[in-house]
């Protein structure tokens, strides 16, 4: 059952992915919702298709996601569902930069156990199931296994959002700690996960809060890739919250022990 479900998450992740570069290819409309952040068909349409295909294929497990999920919080569904971010980074698909993703995430008992994070712009996806299951398929190739790395001794790349970035946080975190910061890239969405997943960079901090359908997907992978994504805690950040917030994270390829 465990390949059936991903093989499913991938074919509605790469199917949004059409509906999205076809809104993506046209002029289209922005709403701002009651939370200040956009929407445009470009959501809708995705959502539409991965609802659809998620329900005909496992019908007895509840999908929430984004853009239907109650605004006054939720009790979680079932020990096991979908969280689903039809069109993770609205914001970079708005500015036309390629930096935005599809997220399909499976929960079980308030872990993410499996995950597909589309990036239909940049033709890559990252997918995973399970402990060393991670894979990324660029330009719908042959799946290659990925593995986060152990941070280089020069120190650590360090990957944010464009908009998210705090500079005092991250320097307060990194205060006292031997590994310093070799570099800082900048990539919209989940697709930082994947980024970490694939070994190409080794921290991704958010001090800010986000929902469980922007992590649970990459969570996923980033952990079957040998990662980890930790609260402010230092805690394994969990989903199921009745608000869906998290307050905070910290993603890392392999972690330093310092």
């Amino acid at each position: 059952m465990s390949k059936e479900l991903l093989e499913v998450a991938i074919k509605a992740a790469l199917a949004a992915g059409e509906e999205i570069m076809r809104v993506y290819a046209e002029p289209f409309d922005v709403v701002q919702k009651g939370d200040n952040t956009p929407v445009t068909e470009a959501d809708l349409a995705a959502e539409r298709v991965i609802v659809k295909m998620l329900t005909e294929a496992f019908p007895d497990i509840p999908i929430v996601s984004e853009e239907t999920a109650p605004e006054d919080g939720f009790k979680p569904p079932a020990a096991r569902f979908w969280v689903v971010d039809p069109l993770d980074g609205t914001k970079e698909f708005v500015a036309k930069n390629g930096e935005f993703c599809v997220c399909i995430g499976l929960v079980e008992d308030g872990a993410p156990v499996m995950g597909v994070v589309h990036g239909p712009a940049r033709r890559v996806t990252y997918a995973a199931d399970g402990p060393d299951s991670a894979i990324r398929m660029v330009n719908a190739g042959a799946p290659e296994r990925v593995s986060a790395r152990v941070p280089p001794p020069a120190g650590i790349v360090v990957i944010h959002s464009r908009s998210h970035e705090n500079s005092r946080r991250l320097a307060e975190y990194f205060e006292g700690k031997p590994v310093p910061i070799l570099k800082r890239d900048i990539c919209g969405s989940a697709l930082k996960f994947g980024i970490l997943a694939a070994g190409e960079a080794d921290f991704y901090p958010r001090f800010g809060t986000t929902m469980e359908w922007d992590t649970a997907a990459g969570q996923a992978i980033l952990e079957a890739a040998g990662g980890c994504v930790l609260d402010l805690d230092g805690k394994r950040l969990g989903y199921g919250k009745h608000d869906l917030k998290n307050a905070g994270f910290l993603a890392w390829g392999r972690k330093p022990a310092w």
